[in-house]
């Protein structure tokens, strides 16, 4: 993966800029030793790795603010960084950077249970957003499979989703308002507590943009009342086209599950052998959850299992208990790291047409034969988010050349077919140079027109998103 050469008059700089953030922020929040800077020199995406020129920690809004300025002034780009759980190197930092790092940014600073909101810092985990409104029955929706670890700021940056986004949406839709700190260190806010802020829709914008725009330091959530009951139902079937066949029908019959969950062989094996879940032997296997009253329960489940059983399914099981119910998550929650215990791999993102399902998961099996390797499918099937996991040999030469070939066939098939390259985990570095294959240089200029009036030295999160063909002029101004 091409990165650009560092700049030698920043790294230069080295000793002025440690001084500088020294006189701003405690010394603990100041790491710029080399064998400390390493503890981040990646992200999830662990193939790469570059030490960052130093990383600061900071703890408030004013504090990003200051070092922003700082990094302004003296030409330092500027990675910013939530929990590292990116699978896309989002986070990953280039020799010249400073990695800036929102983990001690925990606080919780207003609750409303009235009006349904909650304000964080930014570097609070996601999980923790619903730990912290559950005693009260309230919860926040998006849920990505990292939930324990990831943080707010990364949800925000690649607009995260989740098993339970087929109903509540992706962070897009449950986010009502950020502080953020430009690059020159001013503090803005977009939207608030409030559904929608008058004037451009800014905050859309701002979700999704990886960094691109600007640090945002504080979030206000929306949370929502917990559903009165949940009950899910599994289905097994002897192929990952008919399981893929079942999900479009659902959602052709007009049903709103709270999730649709999919994992086919490989996964259902590995899961198995780590979680011991008890799922049937079978080539791909679904999980439906929907929530509600019984009564709204039982009727939806009435039309999902009648669709079920119209494809010939291997094994129907609907829960009864919340004991049965966690035995139905326990391997789809266990899947990612499972196949980790086997082999390693390359889990990617994109997202297709819920009608496509057959036809891609039928694609992506005959291209696992053309390349030589394994594929594990594990995905939210209700909205077409597929993160198919390429196994490979990470100590075998060529190996890992060759997955990102497959993987980069595989993106073009989620294109081809109507979707999109990513469906949370972003662009990053892993599919900054596919952006030709969905966009047009004229889409890529006006994006990267927006970034020049945010960010016109282009300093934060350096060599993402953008194609550097594409971008090294902006780059140089």
């Amino acid at each position: 993966m091409d990165m650009p050469a560092p700049d030698i008059d920043v790294i230069g700089k080295k000793s002025q800029l440690i001084s500088r953030l020294l006189e701003t922020l405690p010394n603990d929040a100041v790491i710029h030793e080399e064998v400390e800077t390493r503890a981040y020199e990646c992200d999830a995406l662990t193939a790469y790795r570059c030490a960052p020129l130093a990383v600061v920690l900071p703890s408030s809004t004013q504090e990003v603010s200051d070092i922003l300025r700082i990094c302004h002034e003296m030409g330092v780009p500027v990675v910013p960084r939530g929990a590292g759980t990116s699978l896309a190197g989002g986070a990953l930092p280039t020799a010249d950077s400073v990695i800036l790092g929102v983990a001690r940014m925990t606080e919780v600073l207003e609750t409303d249970y009235d009006d349904r909101f909650i304000r964080v810092q930014t570097g609070r985990t996601n999980l923790s957003v619903t730990g912290a409104v559950e005693e009260e029955d309230f919860f926040y929706a998006p849920d990505p499979s990292s939930q324990l670890a990831c943080a707010i700021a990364g949800n925000i940056a690649m607009n995260s989703g989740g098993a339970h986004c087929l109903k509540y949406g992706v962070t897009t839709n449950n986010l009502l308002g950020v502080t953020m700190v430009m690059m020159n260190g001013e503090v803005i806010e977009i939207g608030g507590a409030h559904l929608d802020a008058g004037g451009y829709d800014l905050l859309g914008l701002i979700c999704g943009s990886e960094g691109q725009l600007g640090v945002v330091t504080e979030a206000t959530l929306r949370i929502l009342r917990k559903p009165e009951g949940a009950r899910p139902v599994l289905m097994g079937y002897d192929s990952s086209e008919v399981a893929g066949e079942v999900v479009s029908d659902i959602i052709r019959a007009g049903v709103l599950p709270v999730a649709i969950e999919f994992m086919d062989r490989p996964c259902i094996r590995a899961t198995e052998a780590f979680a011991h879940a008890g799922y049937p032997d079978c080539e791909a296997l679904l999980i439906v959850e929907v929530e509600g009253s019984d009564a709204e329960i039982d009727e939806q489940l009435g039309v999902i299992l009648a669709i079920a059983r119209r494809h010939n399914p291997v094994e129907l099981r609907e829960s009864r208990s919340p004991e049965e119910s966690a035995r139905i998550w326990l391997g789809r929650k266990s899947a990612f790291g499972a196949m980790g215990q086997i082999n390693d791999y390359m889990c990617l993102d994109g997202t297709i047409p819920v009608s496509q399902l057959p036809h891609v998961l039928r694609r992506i099996g005959e291209m696992s034969k053309d390349y030589g390797l394994d594929v594990g499918n594990v995905f939210h099937a209700g909205d077409g988010n597929m993160h198919p996991l390429i196994l490979f040999d990470a100590n075998k030469p060529g190996d890992l050349e060759l997955c990102e070939a497959f993987g980069a066939d595989i993106l073009r098939l989620c294109v081809e077919v109507g979707g999109c390259l990513t469906g949370e985990h972003g662009v990053g570095i892993e599919k900054r140079d596919l952006m030709f294959d969905q966009f047009a240089p004229d889409d890529l200029d006006i994006q990267m027109a927006v970034k020049d009036v945010f960010d016109p030295k282009w300093l934060l999160n350096p060599a993402k998103v953008f194609p550097l063909t594409a971008s090294a002029g902006r780059r140089a101004a």
